[in-house]
Parts: structure tokens; sequence; C-alpha cells
């Protein structure tokens, strides 16, 4: 019966204009996961939902949102979706079109870089022994922008860990997971 609907509008999106998502780049990119926990726990102090019956959907760069909530703060859900994500920052850089958002995360292979880019990549942030909410992992085999190894590894990882997760892979969709018109 019922339910709510909300969209956080966190730091580095671009709803607010170039500095707001300016203020979620690269070694700051942790304040978007900040900012997307603190409205889940607002939501629960506030009596509008439980964590057991919050749920999580993202996809792109928004599945690297929910693949951080997951890892980071997986007592405040009882969902995850994750959809064609952006999960490894070690390799993102030579996966497909990863080089292109470098600017945006930053560069793996400096090790100053890669200091802060660890602390928000999901792959090495995963605990097997932490409890995790149940999770459903999609990627598509033609995905031209964000490449399906970064779903894959990821469910392999959460599987060997016996997290609760179903994957799934669209072998014929692109980036958006239709194949064409027909199928959207």
């Amino acid at each position: 019966q019922g339910g709510t609907y909300v969209v956080a509008n966190i730091r580095g999106g671009g709803e607010y204009g170039p500095a707001w998502h300016r203020a979620a780049l690269r070694q700051n990119r942790h304040r978007a996961y900040q900012d997307f926990a603190a409205v889940a726990r607002d939501l629960v102090a506030r009596g509008v939902t439980t964590p057991s019956r919050l749920g999580i959907q993202g996809g792109s760069n928004g599945g690297m949102l929910t693949g951080n909530m997951l890892v980071r703060d997986p007592e405040l859900f009882g969902a995850v979706v994750i959809q064609v994500p952006l999960l490894d920052m070690r390799r993102y850089h030579t996966l497909l079109a990863g080089a292109s958002w470098m600017s945006e995360y930053g560069d793996p292979d400096d090790p100053e870089q890669w200091e802060w880019l660890q602390d928000y990549s999901p792959f090495h942030l995963w605990d097997p022994a932490r409890a995790y909410p149940p999770v459903l992992l999609t990627t598509s085999t033609r995905d031209d922008r964000v490449h399906p190894a970064h779903a894959r590894t990821m469910a392999w990882r959460m599987v060997e860990g016996r997290a609760d997760v179903l994957y799934f892979e669209n072998i014929e969709g692109g980036h958006a997971g239709a194949a064409d018109n027909a199928q959207r």
C-alpha cells in the first residue's frame, strides 16, 4: 500500500549548476555519498520509512552511487538495484570510455590519486564479513560506455562472499538496455 518516491539532489550532480557539480569531483567524490546517506537517514528519522523498506536504484554513475551506498552504509537499505555501474576504480580508465572520465574521478595510476579513488571504489570496499541487503545487479554485454566487467566482477565477488545478489546481463542492449525501439 502506498509508497514514497524521493529524488536526492546530491553534490556532484548538475541540478544546481557547475559549482554544485564540482563540489563532489575527484578527491571530494565522497561528498556525494555522504549526502545520499544523509537523505536516507533523514527519511528514517522523519518516519517516512524504515531501513528495511527503503530501496535504492541507480544506473551508470548512479550505479556507482548505489554501489557505494551498498558497501558504505548497507544498514540503511532494504534493497539495492545497481544498473550498468562503474564499480572498479582501479581499472575503470582502461575499459571502454573510462579514460575520458579521468577529469571527473582521477587517475588510478597516480599513487596519490589512487589513495582517494580507492575510498569510493565499491569493488575494493566490498567486505564479505559484513551483512548486506539483497542486490539486483544488471549490465549489458554491448554497453559501449561502462564495460560489463564492472558488474561481472562485482557479482562474482558478491557471490563468493555469499551475498544475496541477483545478476542479469542483457546480451543485446547497450548502455540504456534496449537493443532497438521495439524493445524499449
